[in-house]
This record gives C-alpha cells, sequence and structure tokens, in this order.
C-alpha cells in the first residue's frame, strides 16, 4: 500500500514543482506547445513506472480492486493540469480556428494534439472532448459563419454566394479530416449549413437577376447544379427550389401554348387575306 501512494506521491509532485509553473508563465499557442511537450513526456514517465513497479499491477491493483498503476498516472495530470488549463486550451485551440477560417496558416499538427488531449482525458468516453472542446467550438463555428452569412447575403449574387458556401463545406470536412475528431463532422456540416444555407434560403432563391427564376431563365446548369447539391443536404432544402422550377416550367410551357396559338391565328389571318385577294381578281 505504501508502494501504491508513492507512486501517485511522485507524479503530483513532479506535476506541482515542474509542470504547472512552466504551463503558468505561457499563453495561447505557446501554451499550447508546452502542454504537448509535456503530456508526451507525462504519458513516457507513466508507461515507464508502470512497467518497473508492474508487481503492483499484476498482484496488489487485482487483489484489492484498485485503480492500474496507468490510470492512477493519467488520473494525476487531469485532475492537476488539464482541469486548471481546459478553459485557456480550449480558447487557445478555437482561436487557431477562426484565424484558419480567415485565410491564415496555422500549425494543423498543434491543434491534432490538442484536440487528441481532449479525446484522451475522457479515459476511454468522449465526455470530456464533447463537454470541454466540441459543444463550445460549435457555437463558436455557428457564430463565425452567422456573421460571414450576413455580410455575404448583402453582398453577393446567388450564385457568389453558394460558391464561397460550398468552399466553406469543404474546409470544415477537411479540417475534420485533419485535426478534429470523425464524430464532429456531422454536428458540425448541420451547423455551417444551417447558418450559410437553411436560414438564407428564401433571400437567395429570391435574388433579383440571379436568384433561382433567373437561373433558370439563363440556362445557368452548373450554378443550379451546385444549388442543387447544396441545398439538398438541408432538411427540406429542395421544395422551395422545386417550387420555383414548377412555376419557371409552366410559364415557359404556357408562353409556348401561346405562342403556338398566336402563330395558328396569323396563319389564318394569312389564308384569309388571300382568299378575299383572289376573290377580288
Amino acid at each position: 500500500q505504501e508502494l501504491y501512494d508513492r507512486y501517485e506521491f511522485s507524479f503530483n509532485q513532479y506535476i506541482k514543482e515542474k509542470v504547472i509553473p512552466t504551463l503558468e508563465e505561457k499563453q495561447g499557442e505557446y501554451m499550447l506547445k508546452s502542454l504537448v511537450i509535456r503530456w508526451d513526456n507525462h504519458k513516457l514517465m507513466v508507461r515507464w513506472l508502470s512497467r518497473f513497479f508492474n508487481y503492483l499491477d499484476r498482484y496488489y491493483v487485482q487483489r484489492h480492486h484498485i485503480a492500474p498503476l496507468n490510470d492512477v498516472g493519467i488520473n494525476c495530470f487531469r485532475s492537476l493540469v488539464y482541469e486548471k488549463v481546459k478553459v485557456n486550451m480550449k480558447n487557445a485551440v478555437l482561436e487557431l480556428i477562426d484565424r484558419e477560417r480567415d485565410g491564415e496558416k496555422v500549425d494543423r499538427v498543434l491543434i491534432k494534439n490538442i484536440t487528441g488531449i481532449f479525446v484522451q482525458m475522457g479515459m476511454g468516453t468522449m465526455e470530456a472532448y464533447q463537454n470541454d472542446f466540441e459543444k463550445d467550438l460549435l457555437a463558436h463555428t455557428a457564430a463565425f459563419y452567422g456573421r460571414k452569412a450576413s455580410q455575404w447575403i448583402a453582398e453577393d449574387s446567388c450564385p457568389e454566394y453558394l460558391i464561397k458556401a460550398e468552399e466553406c463545406l469543404n474546409s470544415e470536412r477537411e479540417r475534420v479530416q485533419q485535426y478534429l475528431d470523425r464524430t464532429t463532422e456531422a454536428k458540425l456540416i448541420a451547423k455551417v449549413e444551417h447558418h450559410l444555407l437553411e436560414q438564407f434560403e428564401t433571400e437567395l432563391l429570391d435574388k433579383e437577376n440571379s436568384g433561382c427564376s433567373a437561373l433558370l431563365m439563363q440556362d445557368k446548369v452548373s450554378d443550379l447544379a451546385r444549388m442543387f447539391r447544396l441545398f439538398s443536404s438541408v432538411p427540406r432544402g429542395l421544395q422551395p427550389i422545386a417550387e420555383k422550377f414548377k412555376q419557371h416550367v409552366t410559364k415557359e410551357g404556357l408562353d409556348l401554348v401561346q405562342s403556338s396559338e398566336k402563330a395558328v391565328a396569323n396563319a389564318k389571318k394569312g389564308e384569309k387575306s388571300s382568299t378575299s385577294v383572289e376573290q377580288t381578281f
């Protein structure tokens, strides 16, 4: 028991004396880089000490039904370091993601390492990642694209807006592949689609000279294909487009019928005029 207790005490002492002071003197991206180094060192220390005291894990831990040495070491880091810096971690990562969304090049490997720490702090679950990071990431994403959408809808034509929306969705999918957990993708894309597409669909389709009706009249196939592709992922997103298409087909059909009737009427008038001339002579 004394050896088991000393094992945990050694971790706590090391963290308080070496790790926390190093992290407290740094902010933002520098803090994240230091945290990654400290976490990697901690995992290495846990692995080797667990092997060194393997006897405890094989006999003492099993016999007394207590936490294995690996879990004790990870819990020390979680309770003393992670709980202290998790808010700063989250804010620093969100700042990096916003900078990348605005076109700046950022350290994607660093972000991936930090999101990995959020996952590992769940000790086999996604609880820490979801509660301490993902929840605020989604709220931050909603606010970011809400601002962008308000700006673009006022400045851009419908095709220009949809091009930007498609680029944003592709970028968010790439972010998931590069440094976010795959379980985030569906939630993240839903947020982007809601704020860029769903909220402004009526305004986009009704835009003068560039909305859905104008694109149909001008036979803009690629723009219409993009519109269909994007709104097919939005709940009930195709229904307003279908209504516009119906109105367009109906109008075009009626115009053709009226043109045909007018042509027939003109033809009949021409025949009557010709008959009158022949009778006169």
